[in-house]
């Protein structure tokens, strides 16, 4: 009789991740076997309050009904034909899609990266073929401490020496000027420039939020210089701040919007670039394209992310909800935290750094039934999903101040 397989620990599992995996992450050692709206559940039973939501790829929570749902019915139905041939789900998706955003047209893609690479690719195409900038000369201006992703071309434009360090040649075409500095900006667009790309939040340098009136200047500078302003809310987007879109806040609507994360519910990975018809008109057959991206499932799961948003409910809770956030926060400044930034659910808290590192801070907060993720030096960052309670928003808050004191 063949013994029954002993249970794999957490400490198990992780061991066993060491040599087989490669080592491009350092997660916290929390090995997550089930989870459910806002609490995950790690292989021994012990329950956590994920304040990180995924990086903002689970703003609906884990596991959403709706979502669940509509990737259940789609699954019994196709999952992909690639755009080879069309299919009966991507049509909804796309005039959904726009209809949210108040644009004209979608390049569906998978992930955040492809998302940034395809608005690129668009952005130099209609330089060239609309602006008239010479062959191989266009230019994009983008913002000092920004994170698109981690693709070569994407790394050549990052300042983070961790990002970058040995991953070169880079590629040219890229200028960088500090985020929220409309005079850099302004000197940095001349006659090549085919875009301007910054994320109206900056999500990785800390959630670092721009002075009022950076957006609206980004917008008209742009306009006035005859280029695009290309918005990256990957993170920022789809009801985090307490709109649909973080330029909403001040009443922007940029040329190219570029999307991820949220939009495939926590299910499967789902990003868009979504345009103006004069600027996505410009790809033809051909020109650029994804296997998978525009599947029959993410098309399913992106429609119903889309219905999600339709309703409001979910940009009014995290508004609502984000004051809780932002007088809790307040509450502790000068009681081990130094500062924060906040709008919605989305917070940067800069920790005292005499008590510990990001690292260190999420540590303890992981033994405190709290999930969160450092950024730099003694920054953590709070993203709950979007589902999660006032209690439960209070609870997280309590936690904090417990392993600060």
């Amino acid at each position: 009789m063949t013994a029954p397989a002993r249970t794999r620990t957490s400490g198990d599992l992780i061991r066993a991740e060491e040599p087989v995996l490669a080592h491009n992450y350092h997660p916290l050692p929390v090995v997550v076997a089930r989870a459910e709206g806002t609490w995950v559940e790690d292989v021994e039973g012990n329950r956590y309050l994920d304040m990180l939501a995924g990086y903002s790829a689970l703003n609906f929570g884990h596991r959403h009904p709706a979502l669940i749902e509509a990737a259940h019915r789609q699954l019994d139905r196709l999952t992909l034909t690639s755009r080879a041939f069309h299919n009966d789900r991507l049509a909804e998706f796309a005039e959904r899609l726009t209809e949210l955003t108040g644009l004209d047209m979608v390049l569906p893609m998978n992930t955040g990266a492809e998302a940034v690479e395809s608005g690129i690719k668009v952005a130099r195409k209609w330089a060239y073929d609309v602006k008239g900038v010479p062959a191989g000369q266009a230019t994009i201006v983008v913002a000092a401490d920004n994170f698109h992703g981690r693709t070569t071309t994407i790394v050549s434009f990052s300042t983070d020496e961790t990002a970058r360090a040995g991953f070169g040649p880079f590629t040219p075409g890229f200028r960088i000027v500090p985020y929220n500095d409309l005079a850099a900006l302004e000197a940095a667009v001349d006659d090549t420039t085919a875009a301007v790309l910054i994320e109206p939040i900056q999500g990785e340098a800390g959630v670092l939020i721009p002075d009022d009136g950076y957006l609206p200047g980004v917008r008209e500078l742009t306009r006035r210089k005859g280029c695009l302003f290309i918005a990256d809310e990957i993170q920022s987007g789809l009801g985090r701040t307490g709109r649909t879109l973080a330029v909403e806040h001040e009443e922007v609507v940029p040329d190219v919007l570029l999307l991820g994360k949220a939009l495939g519910g926590g299910i499967v990975p789902v990003s868009a670039v979504v345009a103006r018809r004069e600027v996505l008109g410009v790809l033809h057959p051909g020109e650029h394209g994804s296997t998978f991206g525009g599947n029959p499932l993410a098309a399913a799961v992106g429609t119903a992310v889309v219905e999600l948003l339709e309703t409001g409910e979910f940009q009014r809770r995290a508004a609502e909800l984000g004051v809780i956030l932002r007088d809790g926060l307040t509450e502790l400044v000068g009681r081990g935290v130094t500062g924060f930034r906040a709008r919605g659910l989305w917070a940067g808290v800069d920790v005292d750094p005499a008590l510990g590192t990001g690292r260190e801070i999420s540590e303890r907060l992981m033994r405190e039934g709290v999930l969160v993720k450092d950024t730099h030096g003694s920054t953590i960052r709070l993203a709950p999903p979007l589902t999660v309670t006032a209690e439960e928003l209070r609870s997280a808050l309590a936690a904090l101040e417990k392993v600060l004191a």
